[in-house]
C-alpha cells in the first residue's frame, strides 16, 4: 500500500511525538530536583534518607547558621583558607629602639696641651689626645665634652694661652669630632676669657666645623636648650653654669670669672647665681616645659657647678640635684670642681617613683694639672672618665632610663721632641692588656692603676646602686612584657 501522506495522520504522528518528549522532560526533571534536595539536605546537616519521597520533604526544621558556619559556598566547593580575625590581640609592649650617650669632662687646654698640637708648618694637631678613647667615645650614638676654653683665633691681636684666659686653636674641635663626640658644653666660668668677640667666635667655629654647641648662643632668638633626637628618642637637654661674682656686683648684670659680660652676651649663656636659686628654678622648669611641648621624651642637665678640687659635692650642689630631681630630669651631670665626684641616684620629694642618675663631677677629660703641678697631690686631677647612659624606647611610646656605666681614663703625660697628653681608657676588661696596647712605662702603668682604684672609690658605689636599680626595673618590664605575650597565647589557643 502506498504511504499515507494524509495531513490529517500527519498531524496525528507528530502530536504523539510531542507528548513523548515532554513526559521524557518532567521525568528528568523531576530526577534532578530529587537529587538537588538530597545534596541540600545533607550539606545543611539533615539525616540522610535513601527514600525519595522522604526527600522531598525536610524531616526536621533546618539548623540555624551562626557566624562561624561555613557559607553555603564554602559547604559545596570546599573551605577556604581561615582568615585572620578582623582585630588582633594588641602586641605587649617591647623595646624599639634605644639611645646611648656618653659624656666625658673638661677640656682644659693649658699652653702645654696647646704646644703638644703645634706643627712645623704652624698648624695644630690635636688628635694624639683622643686616639685611644675613640673606640668607646665613637661607640655611643652621642657623645658630648664641656668645653674649657674660647676660640677667639689669633686674627683679634688675641694670642693663644692657657690659664686664666683660655684661648685654643680651632683644631681642638676637629679633633673632638674626629674622636666621635657630637656636642660641646660652653656654659662654663672660662667662655667668656677672650671677651665678647671670642664667646661669639666660639659658637659659630663650632657650628661651622659641624658640632652642636649648648649652654651659649650666637643670638638672642636661639632656644636656651636643645630637643635631639637619636634612633628615633627625642632627648632634651641643657647646659647651665655657675656665675663668678665679683666682690660688689651690679644688679641686672652676668659675670664670669668676676668678668661683666657685655649687653649682647649676657642673654646669651645659661646661668644662675650661686645662692639666689628661685629663679634659676623658675627659669629650667620653664625649660623643661619648653622641651617637652617640643617632643622631648626624656630630660637631661649639664651643669657647671661645685668647688673646685673637692671629691665630695657642696651642699648647694646636692640641694640643686634635689630640686632637679623634683622637677623632673632624668639625668643630671656636672662638672667644673676638675675631680671626679660621686655618682648618686636620687628619688624625688614629690613622686617616690622618679628616680633621677648623677653624677656631680666629671672632673678633667684633659689639663696639665699633673701631681707636680698641682698643690693638690692626689692625683685627682690626673683622672678622666667616660660616663654613658642609655634611654630605650618602647611600643607603646615610653622612654626609660635603661642603663648607666662609667669607664675610669687617665691622662698620661709623654714626654719627647712632641710631648702629649693621651686619655688613656682603664677599661677592666683589658686590664691585664694595658702596657701592651697604650705603650705604657712601668712607671705610667703604676700610675694608671692608682687612677683607676681612685675612681673606682669615688664613683663604684653609687654606679652599682643605680645599675643594679636600672637592671631591676628593666627585668621587671621585661617580665610584664612575658607575662602578657604568655596570657595572648593562651587567649588565642
Amino acid at each position: 500500500m502506498a504511504e499515507n501522506h494524509s495531513p490529517r495522520y500527519g498531524k496525528k504522528r507528530k502530536k504523539q511525538s510531542n507528548s513523548a518528549g515532554i513526559v521524557m522532560l518532567l521525568v528528568v526533571l523531576m530526577a534532578a530536583l530529587v537529587i538537588f534536595s538530597l545534596a541540600l539536605r545533607l550539606l545543611l546537616g539533615s539525616p540522610q534518607s535513601n527514600d525519595p519521597a522522604q526527600a522531598e520533604v525536610p524531616s526536621q526544621a533546618p539548623t540555624e547558621v551562626t557566624e562561624k558556619s561555613p557559607s553555603l559556598w564554602e559547604r559545596l566547593f570546599g573551605s577556604k583558607e581561615t582568615e585572620p580575625p578582623e582585630t588582633e590581640p594588641p602586641e605587649p609592649e617591647h623595646v624599639v629602639s634605644r639611645a646611648q650617650i656618653a659624656v666625658t669632662g673638661d677640656i682644659l687646654m693649658h699652653m702645654p696641651v696647646i704646644n703638644t698640637g703645634l706643627r712645623s708648618d704652624g698648624s695644630y694637631n690635636f688628635d694624639s689626645i683622643f686616639r685611644y678613647l675613640i673606640p668607646y667615645s665613637s661607640a655611643a650614638d652621642y657623645a658630648a665634652a664641656n668645653l674649657e676654653t674660647t676660640l677667639c683665633g689669633t686674627d683679634k691681636g688675641y694670642k693663644y694661652s692657657g690659664y686664666p684666659a683660655f684661648n685654643c686653636p680651632d683644631e681642638i674641635v676637629d679633633a673632638l669630632k674626629k674622636a666621635g663626640f657630637d656636642l660641646l658644653l660652653t656654659a662654663n666660668n672660662h667662655c667668656y676669657d677672650t671677651s665678647e668677640y671670642g664667646f661669639l667666635r666660639t659658637v659659630r667655629t663650632i657650628r661651622e666645623k659641624g658640632l652642636q654647641v649648648l649652654g651659649t648662643r650666637a643670638a638672642a632668638d636661639e632656644l636656651k636648650y636643645a630637643v635631639q633626637e637619636i634612633n628615633g628618642i627625642k632627648i632634651g637637654m641643657v647646659n647651665y653654669t655657675y656665675q663668678g661674682m665679683p666682690d660688689n656686683p651690679v644688679a641686672g648684670k652676668v659675670y664670669m670669672n668676676k668678668n661683666t659680660l657685655s649687653d649682647t652676651c649676657a642673654p646669651l649663656v645659661n646661668a644662675f647665681i650661686p645662692g639666689q636659686l628661685d629663679s634659676f628654678y623658675l627659669e629650667i622648669r620653664q625649660c623643661l616645659e619648653e622641651m617637652k611641648n617640643a617632643g622631648a621624651e626624656a630630660t637631661v642637665m649639664f651643669i657647671h657647678w661645685g668647688n673646685e678640687y673637692q671629691t665630695t659635692p657642696s651642699t648647694e650642689q646636692r640641694q640643686i640635684a634635689q630640686q632637679l630631681c623634683d622637677l623632673g630630669f632624668d639625668v643630671i651631670v656636672g662638672g667644673h670642681p676638675h675631680v671626679i665626684q660621686p655618682v648618686e641616684l636620687l628619688t624625688s620629694r614629690l613622686d617616690p617613683e622618679k628616680k633621677t642618675l648623677c653624677l656631680y663631677s666629671t672632673g678633667n677629660a684633659v689639663s696639665n694639672q699633673r701631681i707636680k703641678e698641682m698643690d693638690l697631690k692626689t692625683g685627682h686631677t690626673e683622672d678622666a672618665l667616660l660616663f654613658s647612659f642609655t634611654f630605650s624606647k618602647y611600643s607603646d611610646g615610653t622612654v626609660y632610663l635603661e642603663s648607666t656605666d662609667l669607664l675610669p681614663c687617665w691622662v698620661d703625660l709623654r714626654v719627647g721632641l712632641q710631648n702629649e697628653y693621651p686619655i688613656i681608657p682603664l677599661d677592666d676588661a683589658l686590664r691585664d692588656q694595658w702596657q701592651s696596647l697604650y705603650s705604657l712605662t712601668d712607671e705610667a702603668l703604676a700610675n694608671a692603676r692608682k687612677s683607676f682604684e681612685r675612681t673606682t672609690a669615688l664613683t663604684g658605689a653609687g654606679m652599682l646602686t643605680a645599675q643594679n636599680y636600672l637592671a631591676q626595673q628593666k627585668q621587671q618590664r621585661e617580665d610584664n612584657y612575658l607575662a602578657a605575650v604568655t596570657g595572648a597565647q593562651d587567649q588565642a589557643a
